[in-house]
């Protein structure tokens, strides 16, 4: 008996995305530039970033609206292009 694949989520959803990069001047907004060509209805409200301890590292958060696994694949995929991008959450 064959069981149905039950999607992850149920879309529309609050979905946090996170990227981790070096710290340089421009991290976060290219970030944020990345996710808004998939999110364009992203607040400015809805992005966080803080330092690392040692200030090596920043870490952006966005919550998004995510509209489907298409989506978020296709925003993971260019995030994690982004030669500044160290690790995505």
């Amino acid at each position: 008996m064959e069981r149905s694949a039950k999607p992850l989520l149920d879309f529309p959803c609050p979905f946090p995305v996170k990227a981790i990069g070096n710290h340089t001047e421009d991290f976060v907004s290219n970030v944020v530039a990345i996710i808004r060509r998939h999110a364009p209805e992203m607040p400015d409200a809805a992005v966080q970033s803080r330092h690392s301890a040692g200030g090596r590292y920043l870490a952006v958060t966005a919550t998004i609206v995510a509209t489907s696994q298409a989506q978020l694949d296709a925003l993971y995929r260019e995030l994690n292009q982004y030669d500044q991008v160290v690790m995505t959450l």
